[in-house]
């Protein structure tokens, strides 16, 4: 554990909490404690929080805020959309054919195997070399039989931005519904329900300087879903359970938060992305590859290639000069096997253990920047000398 001031890149696993985010979650704690389901004056304070946050979550998708419905996080919302809509198919007789992407989330990746194993056609739909998803490819894919179609809107690994729109208008021709895992690209990339014709869109506090324990899932009109848990049939039932006032107060918050800066978080952290791009190109010595597409990509992310070195290794290096980074997702950390987003993109194994995410985040400066280069070629320079 290194005793150097914290520079964060890897803003993709998690963001740390805003502090006017901390001031809301802690005042609902102390002041909003009611159960929003009880008809009294403090449930009623709660209820009407409730609402406002549902009103402030669902305004960065443009969406109608009586679709949204709050969860545990990303992961829930994700396995409430495959297993809802696939089991509610399953029961009305709609089709039994699920369709994911080979680089999605390994919440969406284990739920479909977990469909699979229930009986549930599943289909796997490649990526390119930039880790796009080419239309004709689902176009090829769907039948009949085609209830749901899940790709994500950008890829946690590579920042891939997926053209989610014309994904989903093939969904519609073929009477399919279309699900998104938007859970990095919220907040982060305009996204309109409506304009999109999104069906179902999974979103995360915590990936937008909010509070971890809480997600959201929009559910459009015409979508039938089986609810996953039984109970007092809160969310009208799509997610029972009391809610996690404190957690939604503060997604809220992160929302309005993300919306005021919007702009200038695109402006600014891309700036300092592409510079950071620029000083470890200038400083290794030898090659330096970008994972993913260099222009249909989130603004913070950068994922780099430095063939002949473990990206493990350089990690740790990294994490003593007090620089966080990743080496692929969070959810996969502790696996010594590459990663499947990397190998889907076509690179060779060694390659992909060979790579190193950066995410960046509001709260980076051009002075950790400039270090955070500095150290990276440092000690790109010094793993590749031992190794030859």
């Amino acid at each position: 554990m290194s005793d150097k001031p914290l520079i964060y890149l890897d803003h993709s696993a998690t963001t740390p909490v805003d502090p006017q985010v901390v001031e809301v979650v802690s005042r609902t704690m102390l002041h909003t404690w009611g159960n929003p389901s009880s008809r009294y004056g403090k449930g009623n304070e709660a209820q009407l929080a409730l609402q406002t946050a549902r009103e402030e979550v669902a305004s960065l998708l443009h969406a109608d805020p009586n679709r949204l419905y709050f969860t545990s996080g990303g992961t829930e919302a994700d396995n409430l959309a495959l297993f809802g809509v696939m089991e509610a198919a399953r029961k009305a007789g709609k089709g039994d054919h699920l369709i994911v992407s080979a680089i999605e989330h390994s919440a969406v990746l284990k739920a479909a195997e977990t469909l699979s194993a229930e009986g549930f056609n599943v289909s796997y739909l490649p990526v390119d070399s930039d880790g796009i998803v080419d239309p004709d490819k689902l176009r090829a894919e769907i039948t009949s039989s085609t209830r749901l179609v899940s790709v994500m809107a950008v890829n946690n690994e590579v920042g891939t931005i997926q053209p989610v729109a014309e994904l989903a208008a093939i969904c519609h021709e073929h009477g399919a519904l279309f699900h998104t895992d938007a859970v990095q690209a919220y907040g982060k990339i305009p996204l309109d329900i409506q304009s999109m014709n999104l069906d179902l869109v999974s979103i995360s506090s915590h990936k937008i300087y909010g509070p971890k324990g809480v997600g959201a899932l929009y559910v459009g009109t015409d979508v039938q879903l089986e609810p996953r848990a039984r109970g007092g049939g809160q969310e009208k039932g799509m997610r029972t359970g009391t809610e996690n006032m404190p957690g939604i107060a503060g997604f809220g918050k992160a929302a309005v938060l993300c919306t005021e800066h919007f702009e200038e978080d695109r402006t600014k952290i891309g700036a300092l992305r592409d510079d950071l791009l620029r000083m470890i190109q200038q400083q290794v010595e030898g090659e330096v590859r970008v994972n993913g597409s260099t222009e249909l990509r989130f603004y913070g992310n950068l994922n780099l290639c430095f063939p002949g070195i473990e990206a493990e290794s350089l990690l740790q290096a990294l994490d003593l000069d007090g620089i966080a980074v990743s080496t692929g997702s969070a959810c996969s950390s502790g696996s010594t096997k590459p990663s499947h987003v990397l190998l889907a993109l076509g690179m060779e194994p060694l390659d992909a253990q060979a790579s190193l995410r950066l995410t960046l985040g509001r709260t980076n400066t051009e002075e950790q920047i400039t270090l955070a280069a500095q150290r990276i070629a440092y000690h790109v320079n010094r793993l590749r000398a031992m190794a030859f």
